[in-house]
């Protein structure tokens, strides 16, 4: 009776939020492609990983656009270039970071020869939009694929996304529920204390049941609420609710992986440093 129970009201309360029930449905898929993915590594997972990468770095190229004058070409080209370098075991940590490099040189002799020819230039706009797009998105996702073809690094993986996903969900219906004391009211006008802490405390113990990684649960449940702040921010500078509309009850991928970008570049810095 008590399960009956139970049921009738977990149906009740997900007809009485269609958003949710849609999100519901939506992240149910996103686990499965994710987690499959991991399981089966090698190629699928690299695929999947840049299908998830290019499709957030158009983006935040577009979220950039609302601000700034600029070409997705070079962009687009060079993050497709770094991780499908990353992918065929073609890049190390060191050779990723001097593509970086040479891509902001590129990006600065394209500028010359612009102004050579047409009189305009837009060198320093161009440069930090093009570099900023690699480091905030293209990179956390190498790293990604970087992890996964090491020892363990599945596990290490699936630690992670499920500690971002527990920390988001648990953030998400404590601050819903019990939220009171504003996080970030400018930024993020739902988002609350009770919910932090909750989300935290979700990602520490998820850390703990999977692999017993502790430290990465709590440093996760932390690190990827501010990271989605951070979107946030992008989200307000570019004067839009969302980053796009490809994943139902989410809107885009920025919005629903802004939290695996910062842990995902956290767990590199501990998987390397343990391995």
């Amino acid at each position: 009776m008590k399960e009956n129970a139970v049921m009738e009201k977990l149906k009740e309360f997900f007809r009485s939020s269609p958003d949710l029930q849609l999100r519901a449905f939506s992240s149910i898929f996103i686990v499965l492609a994710v987690i499959g993915g991991i399981v089966l590594g090698g190629h699928i997972w690299s695929a999947i990983v840049i299908l998830i990468a290019m499709l957030s770095l158009w983006e935040f190229y577009k979220l950039q656009s609302a601000k700034l004058s600029t070409s997705p070409a070079l962009i687009m080209v060079s993050g497709l270039f770094i991780l499908l370098g990353t992918a065929f075991g073609l890049m190390s940590i060191a050779t990723i970071l001097c593509s970086i490099s040479a891509i902001a040189f590129i990006a600065l002799f394209l500028e010359v020869l612009k102004r050579q020819v047409s009189g305009e230039s837009n060198a320093l706009v161009t440069m930090g939009a093009t570099v900023a797009g690699i480091a905030y998105v293209v990179l956390p996702w190498s790293f990604m694929i970087l992890i996964r073809s090491r020892e363990l690094g599945a596990m290490f993986l699936i630690t992670l996304f499920f500690c971002t996903w527990s920390c988001d969900v648990a953030a998400y219906f404590v601050g819903s529920h019990l939220g009171r004391n504003l996080l970030c009211s400018q930024v993020s006008p739902h988002k609350t204390w009770e919910g932090f802490l909750g989300g935290a405390a979700a990602s520490f113990m998820c850390g703990g049941l999977l692999a017993l990684l502790l430290l990465m649960g709590l440093l996760c449940g932390i690190a990827g609420q501010l990271g989605d702040l951070g979107e946030s921010v992008l989200k307000r500078e570019a004067g839009v609710k969302d980053t796009g509309s490809i994943i139902p009850g989410h809107g885009g991928l920025l919005d629903r992986f802004d939290s695996i970008l910062v842990n995902g570049t956290l767990a590199f810095v501990i998987f390397e440093l343990v391995g």
